[in-house]
Protein backbone atom coordinates (compact mmCIF):
# COMPACT_ATOMS: atom_id res chain seq x y z
CA UNK A 1 0.00 0.00 0.00
CA UNK A 2 1.29 3.44 -0.93
CA UNK A 3 1.68 5.99 1.81
CA UNK A 4 1.73 9.77 1.85
CA UNK A 5 3.07 11.27 -1.37
CA UNK A 6 3.23 7.84 -3.06
CA UNK A 7 6.07 6.71 -0.79
CA UNK A 8 6.00 3.73 1.53
CA UNK A 9 4.92 4.62 5.08
CA UNK A 10 4.25 8.00 6.63
CA UNK A 11 0.44 8.08 6.59
CA UNK A 12 0.16 8.49 10.37
CA UNK A 13 2.81 11.20 10.47
CA UNK A 14 1.10 12.98 7.57
CA UNK A 15 -2.25 12.94 9.43
CA UNK A 16 -0.63 14.27 12.63
CA UNK A 17 1.20 17.00 10.70
CA UNK A 18 -1.95 17.97 8.83
CA UNK A 19 -3.83 18.19 12.12
CA UNK A 20 -1.11 20.41 13.58
CA UNK A 21 -1.20 22.73 10.55
CA UNK A 22 -4.99 22.97 10.61
CA UNK A 23 -5.11 23.77 14.34
CA UNK A 24 -2.22 26.26 14.12
CA UNK A 25 -3.70 28.02 11.09
CA UNK A 26 -7.13 28.18 12.72
CA UNK A 27 -5.74 29.68 15.92
CA UNK A 28 -3.65 32.19 13.97
CA UNK A 29 -6.39 33.25 11.57
CA UNK A 30 -8.94 33.77 14.35
CA UNK A 31 -6.64 36.53 15.67
CA UNK A 32 -6.61 38.41 12.35
CA UNK A 33 -9.06 41.25 11.65
CA UNK A 34 -9.64 42.39 8.09
CA UNK A 35 -11.20 45.73 7.15
CA UNK A 36 -11.27 47.97 4.14
CA UNK A 37 -11.11 51.62 3.34
CA UNK A 38 -12.80 53.74 0.73
CA UNK A 39 -11.79 53.67 -2.92
CA UNK A 40 -10.69 57.24 -3.51
CA UNK A 41 -9.35 58.74 -6.71
CA UNK A 42 -8.50 62.47 -6.49
CA UNK A 43 -10.77 62.74 -3.46
CA UNK A 44 -13.82 61.10 -5.08
CA UNK A 45 -15.20 57.59 -4.71
CA UNK A 46 -13.72 55.46 -7.51
CA UNK A 47 -15.67 52.21 -7.07
CA UNK A 48 -18.27 53.18 -9.66
CA UNK A 49 -15.55 53.98 -12.18
CA UNK A 50 -13.97 50.59 -11.60
CA UNK A 51 -17.26 48.92 -12.55
CA UNK A 52 -17.45 50.61 -15.96
CA UNK A 53 -15.04 48.32 -17.88
CA UNK A 54 -16.65 45.23 -16.38
CA UNK A 55 -20.20 46.33 -17.20
CA UNK A 56 -19.30 47.50 -20.73
CA UNK A 57 -17.48 44.20 -21.34
CA UNK A 58 -20.43 42.14 -20.09
CA UNK A 59 -22.82 44.13 -22.28
CA UNK A 60 -20.53 43.65 -25.26
CA UNK A 61 -20.37 39.89 -24.59
CA UNK A 62 -24.17 39.68 -24.48
CA UNK A 63 -24.23 41.41 -27.87
CA UNK A 64 -21.45 39.24 -29.38
CA UNK A 65 -20.13 36.36 -27.26
CA UNK A 66 -17.14 35.80 -29.55
CA UNK A 67 -15.89 39.37 -29.28
CA UNK A 68 -12.28 39.55 -28.13
CA UNK A 69 -12.75 43.16 -27.04
CA UNK A 70 -15.67 42.15 -24.80
CA UNK A 71 -13.60 39.43 -23.16
CA UNK A 72 -10.67 41.82 -22.68
CA UNK A 73 -12.87 44.49 -21.09
CA UNK A 74 -14.61 41.95 -18.84
CA UNK A 75 -11.29 40.45 -17.73
CA UNK A 76 -9.69 43.86 -17.20
CA UNK A 77 -12.72 45.09 -15.24
CA UNK A 78 -12.67 42.02 -12.99
CA UNK A 79 -8.91 42.44 -12.49
CA UNK A 80 -9.32 46.14 -11.62
CA UNK A 81 -12.00 45.32 -9.03
CA UNK A 82 -9.91 42.50 -7.52
CA UNK A 83 -6.81 44.70 -7.35
CA UNK A 84 -8.83 47.52 -5.79
CA UNK A 85 -10.17 45.21 -3.09
CA UNK A 86 -6.68 43.94 -2.26
CA UNK A 87 -5.15 47.43 -2.36
CA UNK A 88 -7.73 48.88 0.04
CA UNK A 89 -7.65 46.00 2.51
CA UNK A 90 -6.31 46.58 6.03
CA UNK A 91 -5.12 43.48 7.91
CA UNK A 92 -4.51 43.64 11.67
CA UNK A 93 -3.21 40.99 14.05
CA UNK A 94 -5.14 41.30 17.32
CA UNK A 95 -3.25 41.66 20.59
CA UNK A 96 -2.36 38.28 22.01
CA UNK A 97 0.12 36.92 24.49
CA UNK A 98 3.59 35.86 23.43
CA UNK A 99 2.87 32.30 24.60
CA UNK A 100 -0.26 32.04 22.45
CA UNK A 101 1.59 33.41 19.43
CA UNK A 102 4.46 30.96 19.91
CA UNK A 103 2.02 28.04 20.23
CA UNK A 104 0.28 29.06 16.99
CA UNK A 105 3.51 29.45 15.05
CA UNK A 106 5.06 26.29 16.54
CA UNK A 107 2.01 24.26 15.52
CA UNK A 108 2.22 25.65 11.99
CA UNK A 109 5.97 25.18 11.57
CA UNK A 110 6.03 21.81 13.35
CA UNK A 111 3.10 20.53 11.30
CA UNK A 112 4.77 21.55 8.04
CA UNK A 113 7.94 19.78 9.17
CA UNK A 114 6.08 16.59 10.10
CA UNK A 115 4.26 16.62 6.75
CA UNK A 116 7.57 17.08 4.89
CA UNK A 117 9.13 14.22 6.85
CA UNK A 118 6.14 11.96 6.13
CA UNK A 119 6.63 12.45 2.39
CA UNK A 120 10.12 10.91 2.49
CA UNK A 121 10.36 7.22 1.73
CA UNK A 122 10.63 5.05 4.84
CA UNK A 123 12.64 1.84 4.62
CA UNK A 124 10.68 -1.31 5.50
CA UNK A 125 13.72 -2.67 7.37
CA UNK A 126 15.63 0.11 9.13
CA UNK A 127 19.35 -0.54 9.41
CA UNK A 128 20.76 -0.82 12.90
CA UNK A 129 23.91 1.11 13.78
CA UNK A 130 26.71 -0.93 15.29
Amino acid sequence: MQGAGGTPGGVGAFAVGLGMVVVGAYLLLTRVTVGSGGWLLWGYSAFGMSLLPLLIGIGWLFFDGRSIGGWVLTGAGALIIFAGIIANMHIYFAATSLFDTLVMLALLAGGIGVIARSLKAVSAFPQQER
